[in-house]
């Protein structure tokens, strides 16, 4: 069943207002043609049960949650119990000379509605099993009596196929929301970085920049940061605007290698999404960038790559002294999110998965892996 969403709503009061409009239908044919009936004190019962019926569907249906099964099922078989009814309200007879039935038009609300709940499958059946009923008991097999069945599958057709579009409208919708508020989030975000710590890095490159030794190392490492993050925080529209692109993930990552990061992968190209692979390249020096500071200095690392039909793995291996198993949940509790946005982050954005295994002086290893889609 489908799930009712916002973009329903209006379809169900269309309903309820056919329904109305129908047994408005119904009962001007009835006090037109009640004369001629073949027991025409029955009519009025049968035509109170039919408003009482639509009052309390027009209530029933209007709560989201009670549009389930048992009210669909119940609206069926009365409607279908109201349509058999001619039989002894109208007559035999009648019927067959082409008089029409109690319930006119007034049957087709409840294939409308299974439409609306079920999509077109639900909408077809219901259509066909009230148009059998109804060929019953008009108990005659003509272009006019066929014509009835088929106009029913035709607007369960219809109205399945529009609720199927409100469907995709509504996640559509959805996910537009959560990228407007994502993008609202990274623009604020980006602001406060170049007002905070764009400014520090930046200073701190021009303080240190005529400085030797350690202090001149520092001034460096934070200008080459700022450039990286300012490029980040600057950049961010071309990159969605070549999201559609593809690179090869291994030229990303060649250039990590050095005389401690060995990176190894297959023969020819490992081709992704040009920002899937730009993500897990960025994941990737995440874990090495872990590895400088906390292993010692030249502690050795190995990135491998194994591109599959189904999935591209990575993993990174370092021989350094290992991690306790709860120094990542301390890591960050403390905001220390290295590990946890940067890597898992990254990764679970893109639908993938990240497992750490390591141990106390037995280095670590952290396996990223992404499904193809």
């Amino acid at each position: 069943m489908a799930e009712s969403s916002g973009l329903q709503t209006p379809l169900w009061r269309a309903i309820a207002v056919f329904r109305i409009a129908a047994l408005l239908y119904v009962a001007v044919l009835v006090v037109r043609n009640v004369g001629a009936y073949e027991r025409p004190m029955l009519a009025w019962p049968v035509l109170a049960v039919m408003a009482g019926w639509t009052v309390f569907t027009t209530y029933a249906y209007a709560v989201p949650a009670r549009r389930r099964p048992p009210l669909l099922i119940a609206d069926l078989l009365i409607t279908m119990a109201v349509l058999a009814a001619s039989v002894w309200v109208v007559g035999r007879v009648a019927l067959e000379e082409g008089r029409p039935t109690l319930a006119v038009a007034w049957h087709v609300a409840p294939v409308l509605a299974w439409a609306v709940a079920g999509g077109r499958r639900w909408g077809i059946a219901a259509a066909l099993a009230m148009g059998i009923t109804d060929l019953t008991v008009r108990a005659h097999y003509d272009q006019a009596a066929f014509t009835g069945t088929v106009l029913m599958v035709l607007a369960a057709t219809a109205v399945g196929y529009l609720v199927g579009l409100a469907e995709v409208s509504q996640q559509r919708l959805e996910r537009a929301v959560q990228l407007e508020a994502t993008n609202r989030e990274r623009e604020r975000l980006a602001r406060d970085i170049h007002d905070s710590v764009l400014q520090v890095l930046a200073l701190v490159k021009r303080r240190g920049a005529g400085l030797d030794g350690e202090a001149g190392e520092l001034a460096r490492l934070a200008g080459e940061q700022e450039a990286a993050l300012r490029t980040l925080v600057t950049g961010r529209t071309a990159e969605r605007q070549d999201e559609h692109a593809e690179a090869d993930l291994m030229s990303l990552l060649e250039p990590y290698a050095s005389a401690t990061v060995s990176v190894a992968g297959p023969a020819g190209a490992v081709r992704l999404p040009a920002r899937v692979a730009a993500e897990l390249a960025a994941a990737v020096a995440a874990a090495l960038d872990n590895v400088v500071r906390h292993c010692e200095p030249g502690t050795k690392a190995w990135v491998l790559v194994e591109d599959e039909p189904a999935e591209v793995t990575v993993s990174v291996r370092d021989e350094g002294p290992g991690i306790a198993p709860e120094r990542l949940d301390e890591a960050e509790e403390q905001g220390r999110l290295g590990v946890a946005q940067s890597i898992r982050g990254r990764i679970a954005d893109l639908g993938g998965a990240v497992r750490i295994t390591s141990a106390p002086g037995q280095g670590t290893e952290v396996e990223l892996t992404l499904p193809r889609r």
